[in-house]
């Protein structure tokens, strides 16, 4: 299952800068456990189905996952051994701009120990460092 937004306004945009802390987004909202993001970065849809993945695989059903990010920045890249000019690429896949301090998962109904192990095995799948976080003490 590929995350990516059912209609945009438009195909193709441009990069962006990746800096600036997260504003919004930046407490937990609905489970006990969390994931924050320590830097920016760019997560792909990829990347969040990895880690969806990951949780529904080791948790067999058990408690809840909400993923607070979804990949609706478009990213278009030209085909290998083509010259510059000839107007922008095609759309290659879907991603989201990551801000520090931004809660990118949270979990809940489960023990503490075992969402640690959890969103650490969900950590090896993003390429941006993150931190675990309980309601009780906020990072």
């Amino acid at each position: 299952m590929v995350l990516m937004p059912r209609r945009v306004k438009y195909r193709k945009s441009q990069r962006g800068k990746t800096r600036g802390i997260a504003t919004r987004g930046n407490t937990l909202l609905y489970g006990e456990f969390g994931l924050k993001a320590l830097e920016n970065g760019f997560v792909k849809s990829n990347h969040i189905e990895a880690a969806r993945v990951v949780v529904a695989r080791k948790s067999r059903g058990a408690g809840k996952l909400w993923i607070n990010i979804f990949p609706n920045k478009p990213v278009t890249k030209k085909p290998p051994e083509t010259r510059m000019g000839k107007g922008k690429g095609d759309l290659n896949h879907w991603g989201c701009v990551i801000k520090r301090g931004k809660v990118l998962f949270e979990l809940s109904g489960v023990p503490v120990a075992f969402a640690k192990e959890l969103f650490r095995l969900v950590a090896f799948k993003l390429p941006v460092r993150t931190r675990f976080i309980t309601r009780d003490i906020m990072h």
